[in-house]
């Protein structure tokens, strides 16, 4: 996942915004009672979403992809007074955790969780968005950008995870191996698509920063 030397990355999270200690304790609380903890956004990619959605100061955000809701609360800092954030996850095991972190937080009135399929649930949501986290499962990249693009306020911003998945894109494809392919589909119609302007950002697995027009 990480790309950088050991040593150049620990210096990049060193001289970066420090974890806000209620982010601290929820990533503890992550690796120590959830599977799969290398999941989260964890302390610096944490830091630059904060940061990219505190320049945005978006009124409305759409996360696909809550996890533990490590990444929903650094979105939320960026949020205006009034501002809402949705997150969607399919995982209903994590959906009390996750409740338990965002009550504990300043954004307790600001963040509206959905349990199920965001296919499903993104078309119901009557809201534009000036931001949007894409953070789930890959095969359906495509499909949430479809979903996600004629809702999208001018200007806004679409990030996107894991989209140079352990540097798989640059590997032989293998027949069975959906999620590959379907990054590789996703990257090229970023890429493509007059509607986004789009650079890759090599933050941990890669983050896509896309503009829409």
């Amino acid at each position: 996942m990480h790309f950088l030397p050991e040593n150049i990355d620990e210096y990049i999270v060193a001289h970066s915004q420090p974890e806000p200690q209620h982010l601290a304790k929820l990533n503890r609380e992550t690796n120590q009672k959830v599977m799969q903890p290398r999941m989260l956004s964890g302390h610096y990619q944490g830091r630059v979403l904060s940061l990219l959605s505190k320049i945005k100061n978006p009124r409305s955000i759409l996360e696909i992809g809550t996890y533990t809701g490590y990444s929903a609360l650094c979105l939320a800092e960026g949020l205006t007074e009034d501002g809402i954030l949705h997150t969607i996850d399919i995982n209903e095991e994590l959906e009390d955790f996750q409740k338990k972190h965002f009550q504990a937080s300043a954004y307790s009135d600001r963040i509206v969780q959905y349990v199920g399929d965001a296919t499903e649930i993104i078309p119901d949501i009557e809201e534009t968005f000036d931001l949007v986290f894409i953070d789930a499962d890959k095969p359906n990249y495509p499909k949430y950008f479809e979903l996600i693009i004629d809702k999208m306020n001018s200007g806004g911003i679409i990030l996107s995870d894991n989209v140079l998945w352990s540097g798989k894109v640059l590997e032989d494809l293998k027949k069975d191996d959906l999620s590959t392919k379907a990054l590789l589909e996703y990257n090229a119609l970023l890429n493509n698509d007059p509607r986004v302007e789009t650079v890759i950002l090599p933050i941990r697995d890669g983050l896509t920063l896309s503009r829409v027009i």
